[in-house]
């Protein structure tokens, strides 16, 4: 196996050396067409695939919510020193930003998400959260993993590499909006590109699913009260009935999708808690609602976002009640779609086509979901796409956020292997194509 892998290692090196010697090469497309299948055979050896779920695990046993994610943020430097990886940090309190390649544009980055969730974890294994009510029940751990798989495989190549490929490991997407926090530090000012991937309990392992444009909804998060008098529930009239008031706000709020919206649009609100009274026979002061709003355009979401604060203060007025409303800006930012850029779209296709055969790049319909990924989408082109890894021999695998959330771990070279893949054939095939802003442009990160 060792000679094996160093043979792999020749060839890799041989194609890059070929490639900028010889660009005009009339067989540069072949060679380039190699690098994804020689990364994933590289991921896929013992050494490499079993350090990576060794992270994973590691993470897993010891989950951590969004902008505390200070032992996985430590676990993440750890591995890079070790492999003589360049960092920033913190960034966004518990971001690590890692540089591979030459220091100088163009520059390429692919991005890891580090937080866990607050669920308690259900799955009897060895490596279960140690952590009660925390888990990594959405698959960050083995997004970190495999980053940190893909930093190894291009660590192999950076001085090869005309460019620098950026590692961004991001705390809080998990409704914190930790993506926000990286660009407002300033650190990808100068990124050309960037590519994300999340894991797909109900894609086949060695499959993946992308498409361009419009890909995952915009959403944002509310809450309101509903004020009104208590009293006695037999004598309603001496009252003023919160649950009355409350109960037209939800039917209203429905009319904002059926009545107002374009169908073609696709929005969505749905009002997912109710909480008020705690007795039969007692009309209560207040209650309290919340929910969620999702668009995939950002227009509409913040049209939905000022008729919902309108339909819950008017209608509760109409029922004598005192609405108020809030949208969590400071802790839940408003989400924008993500929104997947078409060259990039092409380019994935080409890339993840190599490497699997295009008959294992699938086209993927729009999901209501969201992911702060946008974020990065609204500054920078960006791609983000899903990596299977349903396998008949594991059974069926639960979907994110269910406290019975697997990983199936065979999915991590190729996550490994197309994070550097698409990073490395970028910074050969497209930056001659990606022109920045003057007042962006400048030498290094």
């Amino acid at each position: 196996m060792a000679s094996l892998r160093w043979v792999s290692w020749i060839l890799i090196a041989h194609l890059f050396v070929l490639t900028f010697v010889y660009p005009d090469s009339s067989s540069d497309s072949n060679k380039l067409k190699e690098i994804p299948k020689m990364f994933l055979q590289f991921a896929k050896e013992p050494e490499l695939f079993d350090w990576m779920v060794g992270i994973r695990r590691r993470i897993h046993e010891n989950p951590e919510l969004g902008y505390e994610e200070f032992e996985t943020s430590k676990l993440i430097r750890t591995e890079l020193d070790k492999l003589g990886i360049s960092y920033k940090y913190p960034v966004a309190n518990t971001g690590v930003i890692g540089y591979i390649g030459s220091g100088q544009p163009p520059f390429v980055a692919i991005r890891a998400d580090m937080d866990a969730l607050a669920m308690q974890e259900l799955v009897e294994w060895e490596h279960k959260s140690k952590v009660p009510g925390k888990m990594h029940a959405c698959g960050h751990d083995a997004h970190v993993a495999m980053v940190l798989g893909a930093a190894k495989i291009l660590q192999k190549h950076s001085e090869e590499l005309k460019g620098t490929v950026v590692l961004v490991f991001q705390p809080a997407e998990e409704g914190g909006g930790g993506a926000k926090k990286i660009i407002e530090a300033g650190v990808l000012d100068n990124v050309n590109a960037i590519f994300g991937l999340h894991v797909a309990h109900y894609i086949p392992l060695g499959e993946v699913a992308g498409r361009p444009g419009p890909m995952l909804a915009g959403s944002g998060a509310f809450e309101a009260v509903i004020s009104g008098k208590g009293g006695h529930a037999a004598i309603p009239q001496h009252s003023i009935d919160p649950i009355v008031a409350a109960s037209n706000v939800v039917v209203s709020l429905q009319h904002l999708v059926s009545r107002e919206a374009d169908p073609l649009d696709s929005p969505v609100v749905t009002v997912a808690k109710f909480q008020g009274g705690g007795a039969f026979n007692v009309i209560p002061d207040s209650v309290a609602i919340g929910g969620t709003f999702r668009a995939f355009l950002k227009s509409s979401l913040i049209q939905l976002k000022q008729r919902i604060k309108e339909v819950i203060t008017g209608q509760a007025a109409v029922h004598r009640c005192n609405g108020t409303v809030d949208f969590f800006e400071n802790e839940i930012p408003l989400f924008p779609p993500t929104v997947n850029d078409n060259k990039l779209h092409e380019h994935f296709q080409n890339v993840a086509g190599d490497m699997l055969g295009i008959d294992k790049v699938k086209d993927m319909k729009p999901v209501m979901g969201s992911e702060d990924f946008s974020f990065y989408q609204e500054m920078i082109p960006g791609y983000f796409f899903f990596l299977g890894m349903n396998n008949e021999t594991l059974g069926q695998l639960d979907s994110a956020h269910s406290s019975y959330f697997r990983i199936n771990e065979d999915a991590l070279p190729y996550g490994a292997a197309l994070h550097a893949s698409l990073a490395t054939r970028y910074l050969l095939e497209l930056p001659s194509q990606v022109t920045l802003p003057d007042e962006k442009r400048h030498d290094e990160l």
